[in-house]
């Protein structure tokens, strides 16, 4: 029978637990040809699952046209999820990257994505998603 977390010793939860990096923001000011170009954006999230050391196991497209129209990726990996969704008429873009496991790095691949994209601005925050709170003490790079 299985130990309900509570009823572990804190030694095994301590070494024994679930690293969750979760990485968000907005990207303001983005060359709306950019945030238009399904093949540009598709291989920029294959190789910011790459240098973040994230194993792709399927990425999906979907464009939307009119007014409110754009473009949304996501991209599951074996650690999580990349998820991309833009608006070019606003110049606009969301990003979320989320991995489990301390092998993972969620800040490579949000950094290199905001590098490609070349927002005027952005806005980013960290979440540690891990089953011991604080486990990570992950700091913005």
């Amino acid at each position: 029978m299985a130990l309900k977390a509570e009823e572990r010793p804190v030694e095994q939860m301590k070494e024994d637990f679930i690293v969750g990096k979760h990485v968000y923001g907005n990207l303001y000011g983005v060359d709306p040809a950019i945030l238009w170009d399904k093949e540009l954006l598709e291989r920029v999230i294959r190789e910011a699952a790459d240098k973040a050391n994230m194993h792709l196991v399927e990425m999906k497209t979907w464009s939307f046209t009119g007014y409110h129209g754009g473009i949304s990726i996501i991209a599951l990996v074996l650690e999580s999820h990349i998820a991309l969704h833009t608006w070019p008429d606003y110049g606009y873009a969301t990003l979320d990257i989320y991995t489990c496991g301390a092998q993972s790095d969620p800040w490579k691949a949000f950094n290199y994505i905001v590098s490609v994209l070349k927002p005027r601005h952005y806005t980013v925050h960290y979440a540690d998603r891990s089953s011991i709170p604080g486990a990570t003490l992950d700091e913005k790079r």
